[in-house]
């Protein structure tokens, strides 16, 4: 038996955008227009071609995926992820090139994909492992495990369209994990999903992988990347620019995509948040308060996220978490601590600034960079903005003094030495002839 999962050769598809829609005629146009009608839609068919304008999503894409591997899928927003998997799972079909796929494919490309609201979870599930091919007693040995992982068991007969966003998310990944495809393809939908969840997802995942099925995951949360893939390729522009472990991927797309960037600023379409709050800006500034890419070691330095509550009386809440140049956490931060006197709190609609205060002689030299996740109401409704802003760490020497090596770590921090002599109130050194004096 082949060792091979997927080939995927020459790879490539195209999307039209712009251009008139095509004019529908009744049939009363058809015969009263005659030679008009034709001379009509010629024009019009040259006009839409001319004012219409072709983008490649994927591009001269070929790749070779082997079972049991776990393959992580990086790149920038518009880079071609979602619509390679979209291909592979036969959602939409190539432009052009050929793919070979040796196994059952299970997807979670969407919340719910392939899920019917109007039936009930159990009816969901069988319905899902139906669309995989499997029949229903091998649904029915798998539905047990797959109602406990997704915690869903009191609502397990209430049509899904009464779940909430997260009762969705966990019975379609539950569905997709269990019912043992033998490729499953995952994109970035366990972002939307809490803490533990995740978590669960990611150990999920792993299982899979090590009982030697092949996994395709989608995210632009590199922790997980780094932990779970033996193999990345980065995506820019519908083309595979970089293909290999991940601790080379990784770096390389981080450092490629994230130049030092002291402020991001969203357009108002593009603003991460919910239907609560949004976030307008993050920014990072130095001990005298100027928008800076690089900050001294031994400095303070501030981050600060300008953000628009829209529903009256939302509870606003952040988190800050610091990475550092390989994608890994170094630290994570709430804003629930005293100073801040609006955590927690009912908002008026309007703009707010919320700023986390960096002290000096805390991190290590060395570039990092800063994701946000904002949740209103108690963390209910979370989102994130994950490498918001980029900056490098100067060591400005003054922590070290006489020390001239370097320091190991992504945190470097400035603790408290205290020095007492054992052998009386007054400080003792050995001299160089080896007595002691005091």
């Amino acid at each position: 038996m082949s060792d091979l999962a997927i080939r995927v050769e020459k790879l490539g598809k195209i999307y039209r955008i712009g251009g008139t829609q095509k004019r529908y005629d009744t049939l009363r146009d058809r015969i009263m227009g005659g030679l008009t009608f034709l001379v009509r839609h010629l024009r019009d068919a040259r006009f839409e071609t001319h004012n219409s304008e072709i983008i490649w999503a994927l591009r001269d894409v070929s790749l070779e995926i082997k079972r049991g591997e776990i393959l992580g899928i990086i790149g920038r927003n518009g880079a071609g992820k979602s619509t390679l998997l979209r291909i592979l799972s036969r959602v939409t079909e190539p432009t052009e090139g050929r793919i070979e796929v040796h196994g059952r494919i299970g997807s979670l490309l969407e919340v719910g994909t392939g899920f019917h609201p109007e039936l009930t979870g159990r009816d969901n599930i069988y319905l899902n492992g139906a669309i995989l091919g499997m029949r229903r007693a091998e649904i029915k040995s798998k539905f047990d495990e797959i109602v406990d992982f997704a915690e869903v068991e009191k609502f397990i007969d209430t049509p899904i369209k009464h779940y909430s966003s997260g009762m969705y998310l966990r019975l379609a990944f539950s569905v997709a994990a269990h019912l043992e495809p033998e490729i499953l393809l995952v994109d970035e939908v366990l972002a939307v999903g809490d803490i533990i969840f995740q978590e669960k997802c990611l150990n999920k995942m792993g299982d899979v992988a090590r009982s030697g099925r092949t996994v395709l995951f989608v995210s632009h949360n590199m922790a997980p990347i780094n932990t779970l893939c033996n193999r990345v390729i980065l995506l820019k522009e519908g083309h595979v620019i970089k293909d290999g472990p991940a601790p080379d991927v990784v770096p390389a797309y981080l450092n490629r995509e994230n130049i030092l960037v002291n402020r991001r600023v969203w357009t108002e379409k593009e603003r991460p948040g919910n239907s609560a709050f949004q976030l307008i800006s993050v920014s990072l500034k130095n001990a005298v308060g100027t928008l800076a890419g690089e900050i001294n070691i031994s400095e303070n330095a501030t981050i600060e996220i300008e953000h628009e509550v829209i529903r009256q009386g939302t509870r606003v809440m952040f988190s800050l978490v610091l990475l550092d140049a390989n994608g890994y956490c170094v630290f994570g931060s709430l804003d629930n601590t005293a100073e801040n006197a609006y955590h927690g709190k009912p908002l008026q609609p309007g703009r707010y600034l919320n700023v986390c205060h960096l002290y000096g002689n805390l991190l290590n030299n060395g570039r990092y960079y800063v994701s946000i996740i904002g949740a209103s109401d108690y963390w209910t409704d979370s989102f994130r903005a994950d490498h918001a802003i980029a900056f490098e760490a100067i060591d400005d020497g003054i922590l070290k003094r006489d020390y001239w090596g370097n320091f190991g770590g992504v945190v470097r921090p400035k603790l408290r030495w205290t020095m007492t002599s054992l052998q009386g109130n007054t400080y003792a050194n050995s001299s160089l002839d080896g007595k002691v004096n005091s």
